[in-house]
């Protein structure tokens, strides 16, 4: 991305792990990289991926920290994709989490997106069947009946951003970086769900302009135009994430509630409006046999402050 800080391009491509070099997205056509056999390379990053963790995955408080982690540039492969998918599951089926943080790892990069050239070195069905889970993965992160906030600590471009869309919540570091989807410069476009996703966060004209053009922009210029909600400053930006998400876990609040006014608000975007009522009349019935109803109600009547448990 030629948008780029030249002192940051020039850290990224002087970090330890060339191999995924974000700048190649943007500055090598991609016949520049070697061809090489499927089957090939799918052994090499299968042996790969026993050697190496990609996603590290932790719990704080009830927060479940999911960082992406391959350096520079935390693009990801399909290897990636298999341990995020695994860690979404994972934050999903425990009790104890109640919210999803994620960011990349250091302090340049939440991730330059899709690795360039492992898509240089598949043929065109591995590269359809990749696609297809990262949509998944990505849909499934965004069903999940728990709040999920997108740390971006660093760059967030092409299918880095198309991760963030599929958050909840966008909380950027100030002056942390560059946004977009620049993925026309490839003659390819946004294909992890950055089409769809974009056009509903920030309208159809606006999505259109910025994804045609390919244009990156500041993470400032991205809260103007509503593509994130929150900036924090450098310094004690992890630490304000952190704090942001503990508010939406037991006992300051019925975590459950949260979790269905999403699952509604989702799901109830892509039916017509009468569905959409329905499926929120169930939910709150749901809600109601639940013991944060329970305590809520009562804390009311008892004026006190509630108590929750996130059951």
């Amino acid at each position: 991305m030629s948008g780029l800080p030249d002192k940051d391009r020039r850290d990224a491509q002087s970090a330890e792990a060339p191999t995924h070099n974000a700048m190649e997205f943007f500055d090598k056509p991609v016949n520049e990289f070697a061809i090489h056999n499927r089957e090939e390379f799918v052994m090499a990053t299968t042996q790969a991926v026993d050697e190496k963790q990609l996603v590290r995955y932790r719990v704080e408080n009830g927060v479940a920290v999911i960082e992406l982690d391959d350096p520079p540039a935390n693009t990801y492969t399909y290897e990636m994709m298999r341990q995020l998918d695994e860690s979404i599951l994972q934050a999903r089926m425990d009790d104890d989490v109640h919210v999803l943080v994620l960011r990349g790892a250091g302090e340049k990069f939440f991730s330059a997106g899709a690795s360039i050239p492992m898509l240089a070195k598949v043929d065109p069905q591995f590269k359809y069947y990749f696609c297809l889970h990262a949509n998944e993965t990505l849909s499934r992160l965004e069903q999940t009946p728990k709040l999920v906030i997108a740390a971006l600590n660093g760059h967030t471009v092409g299918g880095g951003l198309e991760i963030a869309l599929a958050c909840d919540i966008r909380i950027a570091k100030k002056e942390g970086g560059k946004i977009g989807l620049p993925e026309v410069n490839l003659g390819v476009l946004p294909g992890t769900g950055g089409t769809q996703r974009l056009l509903r966060v920030i309208g159809r004209a606006r999505a259109i302009e910025l994804m045609a053009t390919g244009r990156t922009f500041s993470f400032e210029e991205a809260l103007e135009i509503g593509l994130i909600h929150y900036i924090y400053e450098r310094e004690s930006f992890w630490d304000e994430v952190m704090a942001y998400a503990r508010q939406f876990c037991p006992p300051n609040k019925a975590s459950r509630a949260v979790g269905r006014i999403k699952r509604a608000v989702v799901t109830g975007a892509e039916v017509g409006f009468g569905e959409a009522l329905g499926i929120e009349r169930e939910l709150q019935q749901l809600l109601f046999t639940s013991e944060d109803a329970k305590e809520g109600l009562k804390a009311y009547v008892e004026k006190r402050q509630p108590e929750f448990k996130g059951k």
